[in-house]
């Protein structure tokens, strides 16, 4: 059964936990290697094999780079959005340049075999000298188109290394000769490549952002409705507690009434036996927890020693009858709920009159529901509230409002309240409550 109890809020807001950080990083790294390795298979860059594990290792040092990127970019989780969002433009910037440059070191040594065999695919021979150059051996043909440019890069990037497009080999008619391509050629201009490869990673790094700013944004959100759930479990344990003790100050004053007058009419024994039940009543009422619930069999147990207190009172007139099932003994109730209720019915009943009366305490189940009823035979009230009608205005005294109160805040509207005559004569009032809690192992 679920208690209003007062909670601290959780630990203060740390962030996005690791765990969810480096899930988003491996996930966007495994979606680039996958795209990455399709297109490479589309376009038959060869190797596939070799350049299968180069990019694996290229997304393995993204996935490095884009950590080191959450460790910097955490240090602004708890400035303002706008100071998050510039925050991301810039540092994105510089571990793009790391990501490109990372991406040309792994697969720079490949570059060449894959422009060897590309060439030798439409005819060329392709030797290396140990200056580092190629020589590549042109064939007779009538008309000799031009030398293809270095293919598009294997690896995770985007096409790079062409041949400056400045200066075209024109085609050639005749016997076959060789010409030779500097080394520097098959490593394209630099600038060129960084424009290429750093605008592509810029826009994937923000991505990745934009995707932890919405996590740090969800995180926020939650710890938000932790808190408001905890101060809405505190306001309402405060009111329990309040609520909870106004039924000890009104029954205490009800109770030293009695005492008192058993004194004045020198029934000595009477106010004895008086006093060492109250203090069997209160050690048990006061031993609980003021906002928790406890199961309706000791509920029961501290209306009956309530009731024992009245009875020296009325030794000849108060009657009572206890109606409980065995398997609802174990159902938990809100503690003390119905001890205003049995105040109302020895006050507006038993009191006023000089007859018998009966108060009943009885409890049934229907369904997922608890009906818990006590009710009177007392001289009850008329409709109008006119003549014959009881002294006191039965609901409008603090004890049906607190029990009203009390339900409201514990259960809010999954708890109703119902009183009002009897056909028969007398009074009744009847909780219905959700059905909880149950400990048939007692």
């Amino acid at each position: 059964m679920d208690r209003a109890t007062i909670a601290e809020d959780p630990a203060p807001h740390g962030g996005v936990p690791f765990r969810t950080v480096l899930a988003s990083v491996l996930g966007l790294w495994l979606c680039y290697f996958l795209l990455s390795t399709i297109r490479a298979h589309l376009m038959d860059f060869g190797f596939a094999e070799e350049t299968l594990w180069r990019r694996a290792l290229a997304c393995g040092l993204g996935v490095a780079i884009t950590l080191a990127l959450w460790l910097v970019l955490r240090l602004f989780d708890h400035r303002p959005l706008p100071v998050k969002i510039v925050a991301a433009l810039l540092l994105s910037l510089p571990v793009s340049v790391a990501l490109a440059q990372s991406n040309r070191l792994v697969f720079q040594s490949l570059e060449e075999r894959v422009f060897t065999r590309e060439a030798e695919r439409r005819g060329f021979t392709i030797n290396k000298v140990p200056s580092g150059d190629l020589l590549v051996d042109i064939p007779a043909m009538p008309a000799l188109p031009e030398l293809p440019a270095p293919p598009a890069s294997p690896g995770a990037g985007p096409p790079a290394l062409p041949v400056p497009p400045a200066a075209p080999l024109p085609p050639i008619a005749g016997a076959g000769q060789t010409i030779t391509l500097p080394a520097g050629t098959l490593r394209g201009d630099p600038w060129h490549y960084l424009v290429e490869v750093v605008f592509s990673r810029y826009f994937m790094m923000l991505a990745w952002c934009a995707l932890y700013l919405a996590l740090l944004t969800g995180v926020a959100a939650r710890a938000a409705e932790r808190r408001e759930s905890a101060y809405r479990r505190a306001a309402r344990a405060a009111e329990l507690k309040s609520l909870r003790y106004q039924v000890n100050p009104h029954f205490l004053f009800n109770t030293l009434n009695s005492l008192s007058a058993l004194v004045l009419t020198g029934r000595t024994s009477d106010a004895e036996r008086m006093i060492g039940t109250m203090s069997t009543f209160y050690r048990h009422s006061l031993a609980d927890d003021p906002t928790g619930d406890v199961p309706l069999r000791q509920e029961l147990e501290l209306q009956r020693l309530y009731l024992d207190i009245e009875a020296v009172r009325f030794p000849h007139r108060l009657r009572t009858r206890y109606e409980l099932p065995a398997e609802l003994e174990g159902v938990c109730v809100p503690g003390m709920i119905l001890q205003p209720l049995v105040e109302n019915s020895i006050l507006h009943a038993l009191a006023p009159t000089v007859q018998p009366v009966t108060i009943t305490i009885a409890a049934r189940a229907e369904g997922d529901r608890l009906l818990v009823e006590v009710s009177d035979d007392g001289p009850g009230r008329s409709e109008d509230g006119g003549a014959g009608s009881a002294p006191a205005h039965r609901g409008f005294g603090i004890g049906l409002a607190n029990v009203r109160d009390r339900l409201a805040a514990r259960f809010g509207t999954a708890a109703q309240v119902t009183s009002g005559p009897r056909p028969g004569g007398g009074y009744c009032t009847r909780l219905d409550l959700p059905l909880r809690g149950q400990d048939m192992g007692d």
